[in-house]
């Protein structure tokens, strides 16, 4: 029971009392009282309602109040004087100050990475394809449906991947999922319970999502270099892995792209091993100074596992993600995802699938790589001019470019200094595995403006200027 009106004598107090939860009265209405005077709700020197007007309200007896009244009376909370009024006796908690060096401080121009500009969304052909589910979509479409994921989508993305990507994608062997995390969380679980052991990773690469899905799990992980080509073929092979994550088309973050023998000498580990390849088409779409580069899938469909996603091309909220699948754990994921959370969004899956048949995703990242390409290239004058000591690898691809810094210079010192100008820039480091490595930054440009570019460097330039001096 609350008090609502707002003519209660126990209105500013807010006092809920649930008769049935366990705890006294008196001590309910005591702690709503103390949690108002703490909060500031009542101030120090207020009176508080007479005990049988507030019992009267609350509709319990007069002696449940006086017996609140007195417990906050002992603990200093009230004052009370015979025949008299209870007034609060306390000022509220001070709010605790924060130390200034743990007080998280938010950039004024950023470059943080994974970044796609969602002010580009395409709102209006999304909407048409909404609306045309909406109207079109057979009724049997919105009720549960195989963990695969939606039968529409999945012919969609398979000809999309196989016309541009070069996979042999089978509509069968695909599944639905939100987004690249949730996609690599399936595959890990699928392949502990197959008896998997250890997964192997780039070192550097991204760990926010596969890593702990896999440790969670068990799994041992291991960090396989990287050199300008991508992977290290060679530590692979020594690995022991059961598994090992790639990103060959555009390696994160150094940007390398897997060399054709390279490739073809992973694939032979795989199926001389029983390993799988989880090949992870991070920022394929987007290519600048060279053609495309086809995925590893296609050459070998049998041993690796295809993993993309719509968070870098249209945007990370609509949390969708595919996966292409080896015939042998399709319906393993399948099941995984089934019992996860019974399947993706059905109007989102819809929705997609009639973007990308009437080819408005085709148009879309036809109107964004030129976008995207400007911004690098701000990105890169800027860097040649303030900080031509500074050596750009990756740039050939994507929506970031990693630099590596100079020798007299501590990545650390040059993120902090960075910041304190109000300058966001990224570490290499959180993401090896290993110790040891050089120096770099990790420079994201897709959703800042070119002026904005301009600026952070010039910022970080004069930062730089002050570390060295």
């Amino acid at each position: 029971m609350t008090a609502s009106s707002t003519n209660s004598p126990v209105a500013d107090m807010l006092i809920e009392l649930r008769r049935d939860g366990g705890v006294p009265l008196h001590r309910q209405i005591s702690s709503a009282i103390r949690d108002s005077i703490r909060t500031g709700r009542l101030r120090q020197g207020s009176a508080l309602p007479p005990t049988r007007a507030i019992a009267a309200d609350l509709g319990v007896s007069r002696g449940v109040v006086v017996e609140a009244y007195q417990q906050l009376v002992a603990e200093g909370y009230l004052t009370s004087r015979t025949g008299g009024y209870t007034q609060v006796a306390i000022a509220p908690e001070p709010a605790r100050a924060v130390p200034a060096a743990v007080v998280a401080r938010k950039p004024r121009i950023d470059f943080g990475y994974g970044r796609s500009d969602v002010t580009q969304f395409p709102r209006a052909a999304w909407l048409r394809s909404i609306r045309t589910v909406l109207t079109e979509a057979p009724s049997d479409r919105f009720g549960y449906l195989s963990g695969h994921g939606m039968p529409e989508l999945r012919e969609a993305l398979a000809d999309y991947l196989n016309r541009v990507r070069g996979t042999a994608a089978r509509a069968e062997n695909m599944v639905i999922c939100n987004g690249y995390a949730q996609g690599s969380a399936l595959l890990m679980k699928v392949l502990a319970a197959s008896g998997a052991r250890r997964l192997a990773v780039e070192d550097p690469s991204s760990i926010d999502d596969a890593v702990p899905a896999a440790s969670g799990l068990g799994l041992e992980v291991v960090g396989i270099p990287v050199d300008d080509c991508g992977v290290r073929v060679d530590e692979l092979a020594r690995s022991g892995a059961d598994a090992v994550i790639l990103t060959p088309s555009h390696q994160w973050p150094t940007g390398g792209v897997l060399t054709a023998e390279a490739r073809t000498g992973v694939l032979r580990w795989a199926a001389r091993t029983g390993a799988l390849v989880i090949e992870d088409d991070y920022d394929a779409e987007y290519r600048y100074d060279r053609a495309p580069v086809g995925a590893m899938q296609g050459l070998a469909p049998d041993l690796v596992a295809y993993a993309g996603s719509a968070s870098k091309t249209l945007a990370p909220g609509l949390r969708l993600g595919w996966l292409v699948l080896p015939a042998h754990l399709s319906d393993a994921v399948a099941d995984a995802k089934d019992a996860a959370d019974r399947g993706s969004p059905a109007i989102d899956q819809l929705a997609f699938a009639d973007f990308l048949v009437r080819g408005e995703f085709d148009r879309h990242l036809r109107r964004m790589r030129p976008v995207y390409r400007r911004r690098r290239d701000a990105l890169l004058a800027a860097l040649s001019a303030r900080l031509p000591d500074f050596v750009v690898a990756g740039k050939a691809a994507g929506q970031h470019v990693v630099v590596w810094l100079p020798p007299d210079l501590a990545e650390e010192d040059v993120v902090a200094a960075a910041l304190r100008r109000g300058i966001g820039v990224y570490g290499v480091a959180p993401y090896r595995l290993a110790d040891t490595g050089p120096a770099g930054l990790i420079f994201g440009y897709a959703s800042l403006s070119e002026r904005a570019i301009a600026e952070g460097v010039a910022l970080l330039a004069d930062a730089v200027a002050e570390l060295r001096s």
